[in-house]
């Protein structure tokens, strides 16, 4: 193994090990985890643990003996999570999820507190899905000769089911547009992670690899971040993860108007989908993105199954 991969493995490892209940911790170990490989930690109330490795779904210590976690072992979790201060992270939670140390996302779910009928707060949390953050180095290989023109990028939408490696894909994108390479003039590239995906941002420093030339909203919804960044930052490309609301694509296209290019990605299986979607369908039909990737599941994240242009025409297909 390299050394670097060495220190990554461990540093991973630990952050995640920390947060956990000493017993569930325990038989995560016992488990002996490679956590280049592990994917997600599932606790639910009175459950069995549930940890997926490389898309499969496994049951711990065993089928025929699972261990149930209690309620005791979620508040430990929690309170790991939370350095024993829930109050302190209630922006992040009523958003559904946390990120910790090394830019890993914690779901949760339980009871949903309102407040003029907006979640103000989530309270006796009964599940929690931490999800391994995961930097593939090198993933975006493949794709930066579609998506560039004159060694400037086009503007770009990344389809894809969840669990794909979109937001993976879309990292390593951001750090080789940043840095610039043979396809690609680096330039400075505005980030708007609204779930401290992108960057795993921990007290306000990013935790991944996005660039020299990258600046990072984060925690930021991002029909605002866009706006801010263009009139802030003076950002050459603007990077986002998960577009739908029609205030994001109306910021899309305000950030396209202003001469910024843009990497975005929408759930949808395909590109048909994506036509049919709200607001979204009208850009694709005034052909307003220049490239569109589709991803599908593979052994690796950020498989592609079709690369296509403006006009729907296939560049590239699996």
């Amino acid at each position: 193994m390299e050394r670097s991969d060495r220190r990554q493995k461990t540093g991973r490892g630990e952050q995640i090990l920390s947060i956990l209940a000493k017993s569930i911790r325990k038989i995560i170990q016992e488990d002996e985890p490679d956590f280049r490989k592990l994917q997600e930690i599932r606790l639910r109330t009175g459950q069995p643990v549930r940890v997926i490795y490389s898309n499969r779904e496994r049951v711990l210590p065993s089928e025929t003996a699972p261990h149930m976690v209690t309620k005791e072992e979620m508040r430990e979790t929690m309170d790991y999570i939370s350095h024993y201060s829930l109050y302190a992270f209630e922006n992040e939670l009523k958003q559904g999820f946390l990120t910790i140390e090394g830019g890993h996302r914690v779901g949760v779910a339980g009871k949903v507190i309102m407040e003029e009928e907006k979640v103000k707060n989530i309270q006796y949390i009964s599940s929690v899905n931490i999800r391994i953050s995961h930097e593939v180095i090198g993933c975006a290989d493949n794709l930066l000769p579609y998506i560039t023109k004159n060694k400037q990028v086009c503007h770009t939408l990344i389809i894809s089911p969840p669990c794909c490696g979109k937001t993976t894909l879309i990292r390593d994108l951001i750090r080789q547009i940043s840095d610039g390479n043979q396809y690609v003039k680096g330039c400075s590239v505005g980030v708007v992670d609204e779930r401290s995906e992108l960057g795993g941002c921990y007290l306000g420093i990013a935790q991944n690899h996005l660039g020299s030339r990258t600046d990072i909203l984060d925690c930021c919804p991002k029909a605002e971040g866009m706006i801010m960044l263009i009139r802030s930052m003076a950002p050459q490309v603007i990077a986002v993860d998960e577009i739908g609301s029609r205030e994001d694509i109306h910021a899309v296209e305000y950030a396209m108007q202003c001469g910024c290019k843009l990497i975005a990605s929408v759930h949808g299986l395909d590109m048909e989908e994506a036509k049919n979607k709200p607001v979204l369908g009208e850009l694709i039909r005034r052909r307003m993105f220049e490239r569109y990737v589709v991803l599908g599941n593979g052994e690796h994240p950020g498989v592609i199954r079709g690369i296509y242009d403006e006009r729907g025409s296939v560049l590239c297909r699996e």
